[in-house]
């Protein structure tokens, strides 16, 4: 039976060769292909810096981090994001000791609802920090979120860990806020297995998460590379270990290159998809079409539950060979770490509510042939209702 899966991974000789020159070096913790990948995905993405993590987690961690103690953040203040995410994004604010909160989101594109932001907004003034996520390739509504954190005084941390190449207005995703944080899991367009990075244009931005990635150490790269090891081992920050490893690093590197072809194959693979789909969507929500997205994956909607359940559709789908995963579960009402939340906002979100109960996605990588998309849009067909 055909295997569809949500993502893969192949190398070529490029990355076999990275890898190679790596074990000849005999370097493997953070070394030169950390450091030119931090500055070619910068020159990427449009910003001054990027600083390489174990994770788009420890970006997110860092990131926060870094953020709350330039502009001294408060312990217990407010930090506004989407409900409908991956639980990293909501984490990453706990583990900073501030206090998440949510807007709902837009049903188009899945993203934070720049509108329910601003009641928001309305009703807590003193809000210092938003963390929009660009969910599945999708852009946040940065031109309106921006306009609403300048008129607040408040800081913007783009969460692009699924929009690696994404464009908005002209502008790369993460290249729009204060900084923004990437992820090269497998299952995303540039994969690397594990590996994070945190962009900025700020330079003290960009410092203070190369001290946080080392535990807080007081040391800066020019004293490094110089020699100065004075400040080696003095901690003026409570930091981490996110430090990555040379292997990661030389992945992504040698899919920078590839990014352009990377990005059209994706895009092409979901125009397929929603053409072959297009007869049901009076079924299935089938996700926008556009040379500005960044595909993670293909996510779609039931808008007639009482036609078919998410369950009955993804349990056919998985027979056939095709691997599904639900939209995320809405933080706030259905992740058992958050039930303290679920009285709070239960039946206040309700567009990720839906999303959540009815939502779902499968694989629409580079490495599907084209009788593979065909094969998924057959699949369909045999299951949903005529």
């Amino acid at each position: 039976m055909r295997k569809i899966t949500v993502g893969n991974f192949r190398l070529d000789k490029t990355e076999r060769d990275y890898i190679e020159e790596i074990m000849d070096s005999n370097w493997i913790s953070e070394g030169k292909f950390v450091r030119r990948f931090e500055e070619e995905w910068a020159k990427y993405i449009g910003t001054k810096f990027s600083v390489v993590t174990n994770s788009g987690t420890s970006a997110l961690i860092a990131a926060i981090f870094a953020v709350k103690h330039k502009y001294g953040i408060k312990d217990g203040s407010k930090v506004l994001t989407t409900p409908l995410t991956y639980n990293a994004t909501v984490n990453a604010i706990v583990h900073n000791r501030l206090e998440p909160a949510f807007a709902d989101i837009r049903m188009d594109n899945y993203c934070i609802d720049a509108d329910k932001m601003a009641e928001f907004f309305e009703k807590n003034p003193d809000t210092k920090l938003t963390v929009p996520v660009h969910l599945m390739g999708f852009t946040a509504d940065m031109d309106s979120i921006n306009a609403m954190a300048k008129k607040y005084g408040c800081r913007v941390i783009e969460d692009a860990a699924e929009s690696n190449g994404s464009v908005y207005k002209g502008k790369m995703a993460g290249s729009l806020s204060d900084a923004s944080i990437f992820s090269f899991y497998v299952s995303h367009n540039i994969q690397a297995g594990e590996l994070g990075a945190i962009n900025t244009s700020d330079r003290e931005i960009m410092e203070l998460v190369k001290r946080i990635k080392v535990n807080g150490e007081m040391i800066d790269d020019e004293s490094r590379a110089e020699g100065n090891c004075e400040l080696r081992f003095k901690h003026d920050l409570i930091g981490y270990n996110f430090k990555a490893m040379e292997f990661q690093a030389a992945f992504a590197l040698a899919q920078i290159k590839k990014a352009g072809l990377i990005l059209k194959k994706r895009q092409e693979n979901v125009r397929v998809l929603n053409d072959g789909l297009r007869k049901y969507d009076h079924i299935l929500q089938l996700p926008e079409h556009s040379g500005n997205y960044s595909y993670l994956a293909y996510p779609l909607l039931i808008k007639k539950p009482q036609a078919i359940s998410r369950k009955k559709l993804t349990v056919e789908l998985e027979k056939r060979g095709i691997q599904t995963r639900p939209l995320f579960h809405c933080i706030p009402t259905r992740q058992p770490a958050y039930m303290h939340m679920k009285k709070q906002y239960e039946r206040k979100l309700p567009n990720a509510e839906y999303a959540s109960d009815n939502g779902f996605y499968i694989g629409v990588h580079q490495f599907l042939s084209g009788e593979d998309v065909d094969y998924v849009v057959k699949s369909f067909r045999e299951v949903l209702p005529k």
